[in-house]
């Protein structure tokens, strides 16, 4: 997937409040025979921590949402995506204990790991399942994908650094500003570099997001969150909206001393249950994870947090009941030189083994495995080199179990 650039709620309360009238990132959506308003917001394709210290106001818009649209369905991709752009650094002392020989944070496609865990887009959407709204794309991966593969295989070299690099200091300056209108002329300079790019990255776009923002928001109460490079221009699609007969009014990015009920609720939802009854399985992932049935009838569920690198996944095996765990950990547990899978006995007298295994495509990555008499569970996460030296695997691990 291509990483595209991007005084409502004001209350009437005795605590201290603060508008900055200059941020351009929410509007609502009104007018035109809505029965309900909708917010459009500009995000930022980056997993940078001052992307996500949110207004009052945005918090609120969001609660208040039904559904949420973005650009495309992120999480479509975390059966084949790994967004980390380096290899774990691993090391063994003596004892065969990993550790690590560098502190850096590992690079990813949206940042690094001292970033948040999803990137801006993912972290609404992960939002969205956990508070089970319902999801809208605006547009297909696949179109996406098609559109960014018809120009890196005609154009020149600065054509992808443009595509794949949009997050320099001086756009991050202005969307930390919520300037969108600084960010539109930007955009059009840096796409200036090949005659069309500008029409068929933004122009072509907003008309076809626009398009299915028409029908959305005449259904739905909806946060739609685009790249903030959307937003302004004759060609933006605030305009585009607009001239379809919408009100949009920009709404004033409000903080207040006081904790918000609708942003401790949203800070609140951390976690996505899975239960399969017919199995008796119960996990919690960061978020909703993709399920997908492969060989054998074995069932694989898989969340990735695109902003840090970090996966979380779990296979169901079906298994005959004479193969001991001490069997399958030999099978499972590819241990690297040095190391060695170990056997545990959790507080509640759950058998397990537990170690590094480095296998393709995952590399090195952490593995538990439990069973009970007909199936094999297999969990794995890895990351990058904070998260492989972190407590996050063992607390995913924990949060598995039969019943």
């Amino acid at each position: 997937m291509v990483k595209w650039v991007i005084g409502l709620f004001i209350c009437s309360s005795s605590w201290a409040q603060i508008a900055h009238t200059e941020n351009e990132l929410l509007w609502e959506i009104s007018g035109n025979g809505l029965k309900e308003k909708s917010y459009l917001f500009g995000s930022f394709h980056s997993n940078d921590k001052r992307l996500f210290r949110f207004s009052d106001s945005t918090f609120v818009a969001l609660h208040r949402a039904s559904a949420i649209a973005l650009e495309t369905d992120i999480f479509s991709l975390f059966d084949e995506w790994d967004t980390r752009k380096e290899a774990v650094s691993v090391l063994y002392d003596n004892t065969g204990k990993p550790y690590t020989n560098s502190k850096k944070a590992s690079k990813t496609m949206y940042g690094n790991e001292d970033g948040m865990p999803q990137f801006l887009d993912a972290y609404l959407q992960e939002y969205c399942y956990n508070a089970n709204k319902k999801f809208f794309p605006l547009e297909t991966v696949a179109n996406q994908l098609k559109l960014t593969d018809q120009w890196l295989t005609s154009d020149s070299k600065s054509v992808s650094q443009t595509i794949f690099n949009p997050t320099h200091d001086k756009m991050m300056e202005y969307y930390v500003k919520g300037d969108i209108t600084a960010l539109d002329k930007l955009m059009r300079i840096n796409l200036a570099l090949s005659p069309g790019m500008y029409d068929d990255f933004i122009v072509r776009r907003n008309k076809e997001m626009v398009k299915g923002l028409d029908t959305l928001v005449k259904k739905h109460a909806l946060f739609c969150a685009v790249g903030a490079g959307h937003l302004a221009g004759e060609s933006g699609i605030i305009t585009l909206l607009r001239a379809k007969g919408y009100t949009l009014r920009k709404v004033n990015a409000t903080f207040s001393e006081t904790l918000l009920k609708e942003k401790a609720e949203i800070k609140s939802l951390k976690g996505y249950t899975y239960i399969n009854d017919s199995i008796g399985i119960n996990a919690v992932f960061p978020g909703k994870p993709m399920e997908l049935s492969i060989w054998d009838n074995h069932q694989y569920l898989v969340y990735r947090e695109m902003g840090q690198g970090n996966t979380y996944s779990m296979e169901i095996i079906p298994i005959d009941s004479n193969t001991s765990l001490a069997e399958h950990a030999e099978i499972y547990i590819a241990s690297p030189n040095a190391t060695n899978s170990q056997f545990m006995v959790l507080d509640d007298g759950t058998e397990i083994y537990q170690g590094l295994s480095d296998t393709y495509p995952e590399g090195i990555h952490w593995v538990r495995i439990i069973q009970n008499d007909a199936y094999l569970v297999l969990l794995k996460a890895y990351g990058g080199n904070k998260f492989m030296h972190s407590n996050r695997p063992n607390l995913f691990f924990s949060k598995v179990w039969f019943d």
